[in-house]
């Protein structure tokens, strides 16, 4: 039986993690170290870093964050956002990274998903793909966190992204990250059907059912979470106060806001998986960086 993974994304913008609805309205939460380090405590199996903002400026500028992070926290941690070259894919490699998350370079430029396969494994490449379903019921990418559309079809570019090597696959349905109403189920189970790669399922879990689902009916390998971890443990340590002072802030500030919103814990989504006969991977037991 396959044991699915639970890993925790944190969409960073500076020094915060941030987090908003279809990619907008981006809030501050915290201190990224401060949750990556409880959810590597708490069992999640990987971290997924996202700079919010590097694609529309052409630089990821997460190194010495990840730098901190793969000293400390020893689960696979994937880097995205801004990587548009090999030497950029090198450098966040040697400052900790396990993997990277290829999305505006990769459609600009299908060839680096292949140069960099060969160059530094299948397993190490990660292709995400953020889409937005049209009124014809197709799908379309979407690159630069969500802003620009490319008249690529969804499904045709994962197809394609595995042939060139990607070892996996991050899917994203615009129209439902943040809302915490569900998972696309139809887009990740066609993906999932139609690729020998892993997939993970990304926006949209609202509860823990919704991510039975998407593991169940929608075939993926893995879900990534970010809402539903991220308010539970803001519920969890209201007044740790561990965030800098820029950027959207109010949604910290106000204490009683931030205590209304409900999410769930990694052992608690771990044990709900495992009552309904969805297998997960066991605590992570040593180091994986190197």
């Amino acid at each position: 039986m396959m044991n699915h993974r639970i890993i925790a994304r944190l969409d960073i913008k500076g020094p915060n993690l941030v987090k908003g609805i279809h990619f907008e309205g981006l809030r501050v939460l915290g201190k990224p170290e401060f949750f990556a380090r409880h959810y590597y405590e708490a069992g999640a199996d990987e971290l997924i870093y996202m700079d919010a903002v590097a694609s529309l400026y052409g630089r990821n500028s997460l190194l010495q964050i990840v730098e901190r992070t793969s000293k400390e926290i020893f689960i696979p941690l994937t880097v995205g956002g801004g990587l548009r070259t090999l030497e950029d894919i090198q450098a966040v490699l040697r400052a900790g990274a396990d993997k990277v998350s290829l999305n505006t370079a990769a459609i600009a430029n299908p060839n680096l998903v292949r140069e960099a396969s060969r160059r530094f494994g299948s397993s190490t490449i990660l292709v995400s793909i953020e889409a937005i379903r049209r009124p014809d019921g197709t799908y379309e990418a979407y690159v630069n966190y969500g802003r620009d559309k490319t008249g690529v079809d969804a499904f045709d570019w994962a197809c394609q992204a595995v042939d060139l090597g990607a070892g996996e696959l991050m899917i994203t349905a615009i129209q439902r990250e943040g809302t915490r109403k569900g998972f696309d189920l139809e887009l990740t189970r066609k993906i999932a059907e139609s690729v020998p790669v892993p997939v993970i399922a990304s926006g949209g879990a609202g509860n823990v059912e919704h991510i039975r689902e998407v593991l169940s009916k929608g075939k993926a390998d893995a879900v990534s979470l970010a809402s539903i971890l991220h308010y539970q443990l803001i519920r969890e340590s209201l007044g740790h106060g561990d965030y800098s002072d820029e950027g959207n802030i109010e949604f910290l500030r106000d204490k009683q806001s931030a205590s209304k919103i409900s999410g769930a814990s990694v052992p608690e989504i771990k044990s709900h998986l495992e009552k309904n006969g969805i297998a997960c991977r066991p605590p992570a037991k040593a180091a994986v960086h190197g």
